[in-house]
């Protein structure tokens, strides 16, 4: 309908413009010849006539003339508009009948000109633009959307009411920078806005944006475009203009995302399979056999031949179909894109495992949420010291090696609050492959069975209890088993012990463990008993609309029951599952029961079989969530670590330098990278915030692939070098082997290429050296290229080592401060960049921090001013919120030192429920005491 109305208003303006255009045309010079005659004279006139019509006063019949030749002057000039507009209007409709780029055409300006503009506009845009794209093929016409939608976003700085500058479709293009919405700022700062129209989070419009790779790179599949562009069609957006056409993208655009997996897969333009996008060919380095840069999602293999319609060989080997109903078959590979999301054609949208288990986005996206807590937790309890550790290299991640896929994959499927932006209990999808809640399926519960009712039920075990961890304690779900489940379902060198044995956290007890399925049984039927005894007492139905009440204190968060099956406690577990959906009640049988609806699981948790009435998943097309027993272990140590605990430590406790575990590489000041020319460098590399490179006179922004761009923040990192496998390992972690080589290969020769035909260096192995001896490390060669990184690191270095010169040591930290552009690799907001980033935000609030140090005695105010910036730079460090209060309070500043604890506490309200540790209020309360006792002896 939508598509109906469109083209019949486009008709009615069209209509209308053309009614005007001939009024105009022909109306005005048929007036003339009627009313005043003809414009041309009857005869010359003689010199005696000119002179006296000059010198004769006017008269209302020579008025009428004069007004008469200006009105035909101006219908002349229109004539020559509406003659040119036509031109261009069909030059127009001839680019887009041939498919060839929109090229931009400047029109004068003047109100005639626009007159005749838009109403040759309004015809060309109605008539022949529509008789061009029916003459077009569906898939032709597709393609020329999908080129429109390829167009680079662009700056407007002008006001809404001047003219749109179109980019020139045939510029190559700079490479995507994606920030997706959950950005670790934005727990602290706040969402963006239209986080309520936007499913799928918000993406803001950065240079060299367009919707076809936003698409890609934040839903997986560039054809999603479409759903972008319609979800944001017609929002007026900060600079007064609003998305209406695909080819016009502004850079600042807040741009709101569909869900990550659409209701129903889309087939791909004219119903033809699938095709993987040709390279790009403005942009150099890209040549037959290229992968995709590193960071770019691909939801399909890499071409190996830059002709339409080549075929790809797959690295990967070939297997039985998803929808297979063999139980032993084993689950078909999928293909790890560079954010970890494993998904292939014809499998359900999920993650596949390094031990081959399955588990869905929504389980996914919960351990990446716990692993993004846990990080802004690290970064909470930092320590700033001096001297300052000179290091590079990642921190330590929280999260362990057999959980890294999941947390790679799950971070872009997290909401611009860091929250998974899922169902609660995400245990599989089902045959049309959207989430399945363990409290929203139907009936008294299930219960699983076959070779892959352990792996499940352990998958069901951890989705559970990672639910909520990430938001209040009320909503965190219980579950109750038995020693005996809990044992089958680890390993066996690990004990059946609850989330909180030693009762260290506020978390409570959310993992009761009984002797025995009566135990749990019982367990269960108090738990009912008492939950339906609160609904009596306040005249309620359900537990929801309890939970919603104000005056009920006690919240009542989901109850699990997870037990093995038995015949004997059929009838009583029955009576249990009876108020399921009314008390949130949900038993999990491991094992076969006629009580409740039965899935048959194969090893992959595909489902083979349903019994019982009851049924959701369909066959065999559903899937649920599977998981190792180390894999078990590993999510519920995070659960555990994530747990909101009491805040104890001195408030001038030693930094133990944990974090900078192996892994990280100690620098001396000659191992610093130092140029042995005086000259400057021909080229100059960014890592310190967006990543860019650029010349002594200007960036490098056209054929800049975003691989090179993290190959080269990669060897910033590491000055003393990687080698292929490691940079492979560091950037595609979950891709085949072959192809992160075959990708960082291509990147590593496309950045040498790219920065040889930017300057007058000549040579095939510069910039990038290569180490022919035992190591066959790629490093960058300091006296081509200068890096931000190096130079803060050798200010930090020199400060070190000159400490008893204070300005002299201040103007060092001054200078390694000015480096710092922001967190490494902005902008690239993958996982294997937020580990770097720790390591360098934190040396440089210890800068910032020693500058503190230095000017607090006679500068107070810059020493406050200097913590304030590294505030905003990790506003949840406590150590800096615990320097400022102590300026303030020497100061004698009470109120100041209480504004400073209730930022803080508003800082940390969104991370678990935090609260300043027992440190910070100690200090706060002493610096209090101060000022008071310093206002009483005045």
């Amino acid at each position: 309908m939508s598509h109906v109305a469109a083209v019949v208003g486009r008709l009615l303006r069209a209509l209308v413009a053309l009614t005007i255009l001939s009024g105009l045309l022909v109306g005005i010079p048929a007036g003339l010849v009627i009313f005043v005659g003809s414009p041309l004279p009857d005869h010359i006139p003689t010199p005696s006539e000119v002179t006296e019509a000059l010198t004769s006063p006017l008269n209302d019949a020579t008025l009428i003339n004069l007004l008469a030749i200006i009105a035909w002057a101006l219908w002349l000039i229109f004539l020559r508009d509406v003659i040119a507009e036509t031109i261009l209007a069909t030059a127009e409709t001839a680019d887009a009948r041939h498919r060839h780029p929109r090229q931009e055409r400047r029109r004068p300006g003047g109100p005639v000109r626009l007159l005749a503009a838009v109403l040759v506009g309004a015809i060309a845009a109605a008539i022949v633009l529509d008789l061009a794209r029916s003459a077009v093929s569906p898939s032709t016409a597709a393609e020329v959307a999908d080129a429109a939608a390829r167009t680079p976003a662009i700056v407007v700085t002008a006001t809404p009411q001047q003219p749109i500058p179109r980019p020139d479709a045939l510029a190559p293009r700079p490479a995507l920078s994606v920030q997706p919405a959950s950005n670790l700022a934005a727990a602290v700062t706040g969402p963006p806005t239209r986080t309520p129209d936007a499913p799928g989070g918000v993406h803001p419009v950065a240079e060299g944006d367009n919707l076809w790779d936003i698409a890609a790179a934040t839903l997986g599949d560039p054809h999603r475009w479409r759903e972008i562009y319609v979800l944001n069609r017609g929002h007026q957006q900060a600079n007064g203009y609003a998305l209406t056409d695909p080819d016009e993208l502004h850079v600042g655009w807040i741009l709101a995302l569909p869900a990550p997996t659409p209701a129903t897969p889309s087939p791909p333009p004219g119903g033809a399979p699938t095709l993987p996008a040709p390279p790009d060919p403005a942009q150099p380095g890209s040549s037959p056999g290229a992968h995709p840069s590193a960071g770019t999602p691909s939801a399909t293999p890499p071409p190996s031949s830059a002709a339409p319609g080549a075929a790809t060989p797959s690295t990967q080997p070939s297997s039985p179909p998803a929808g297979s109903t063999t139980p032993s078959s084993a689950p078909s590979p999928a293909t790890p894109d560079a954010n970890g999301d494993a998904t292939s054609d014809g499998e359900q949208p999920g993650i596949t495992m390094p031990s081959q288990t399955w588990i869905s986005l929504g389980l996914a996206a919960t351990i990446a949420a716990i692993a993004t807590l846990l990080r802004l937790h690290q970064r909470r309890r930092a320590r700033l010291a001096f001297p300052i550790p000179v290091r590079t290299g990642p921190t330590p991640t929280p999260v362990p090696d057999s959980l890294r896929t999941a947390d790679t994959g799950g971070r872009r499927h997290l909401n611009a609050t860091g929250q998974p932006a899922t169902v609660p209990a995400a245990i599989g999808v089902d045959d049309k492959g959207q989430p399945i809640s363990l409290f929203d399926l139907p009936g008294a519960g299930i219960a699983v069975h076959g070779p892959g009712a352990e792996p499940v039920a352990r998958a069901i075990l951890a989705s559970t209890l990672a639910t909520g961890v990430t938001a209040t304690l009320a909503d965190r779900p219980i579950v109750a088993t038995t020693a005996d489940t809990l044992t089958r379902l680890l390993p066996p060198d690990v004990a059946p012990t609850g989330l909180d044995p030693h009762h260290q956290s506020f978390d409570g007890e959310r993992l009761v463990i009984l002797t025995d399925t009566a135990a749990a049984v019982t367990h269960a039927e108090e738990e009912m008993i008492h939950r339906r005894r609160l609904l009596d007492t306040f005249g309620l139905d359900t537990m929801a609309a309890l939970n919603d009440r104000v005056d009920h204190a006690e919240h009542q968060p989901p109850y699990v029951l997870l037990v093995e099956a038995n015949d004997r406690y059929a009838a009583r577990l029955q009576a249990v599952a009876a108020h399921r959906h009314a008390l949130h009640l949900h038993p999990v049988i491991l094992g076969t029961t006629d009580a409740f609806t039965g899935y048959h699981l194969a090893d992959d948790g595909g489902l083979t079989e349903q019994s019982g009435p009851d049924r959701i998943l369909g066959t065999p097309e559903g899937r649920l969530s599977t998981l190792t027993a180390r894999e078990l272990v590993d999510v519920l140590n995070l659960v555990r670590a994530a747990a909101p605990r009491p805040e104890t430590g001195e408030d001038d406790a030693a930094d133990s330098d944990s974090r900078f575990a192996s892994g990280i590489e100690p620098l001396g000041l000659m191992e610093v990278p130092t140029r042995s020319q005086n000259s400057p460098a021909p080229v100059r590399l960014q890592v310190l915030g967006p990543l860019s490179v650029s010349t002594a006179n200007w960036p490098i922004t056209v054929g800049v692939r975003k691989g090179s761009l993290a190959v080269l923040a990669v060897l910033a990192a590491h000055p003393k070098g990687r080698t292929q496998e490691e940079i492979a390992a560091a950037l595609h972690p979950d891709a085949h082997p072959d192809a992160g080589l075959n990708r960082v290969r291509t990147d590593l020769n496309a950045a040498r290429s790219l920065l040889r035909d930017n300057t007058t260096v000549t040579g095939k192995g510069r910039f990038i050296v290569r180490d022919h001896g035992g190591s066959n490390r790629y490093r960058i060669d300091p006296d081509l290229i200068d890096v931000d990184l190096w130079r803060m690191l050798a200010a930090i270095d020199r400060a070190n080592h000159i400490a008893d010169d204070e300005t002299a040591c201040l103007a060092a930290l001054e200078e390694a401060a000015a480096c710092y552009g922001g967190d490494f690799a902005e902008g690239h907001d993958r996982t294997w960049t937020i580990d770097y980033a720790t390591t360098f935000r934190h040396q440089v609030l210890s800068v910032y921090a020693r500058i503190a140090e230095l000017t607090e005695a006679d500068q107070p105010e810059r020493a406050i001013a200097a913590l304030e910036k590294a505030i905003e730079l990790d506003p949840v460090n406590e150590e800096l919120y615990q320097r400022i209060m102590r300026i303030h309070g020497r100061q004698g500043r009470p109120d100041a030192v209480r504004r400073t604890v209730r930022l803080l506490e508003e800082r940390l309200a969104g991370l678990g429920e935090a609260e300043p540790s027992e440190a910070t209020r100690r200090i706060a309360a002493r610096q209090l005491n101060l000022s008071s006792a310093r206002g009483g002896a005045r």
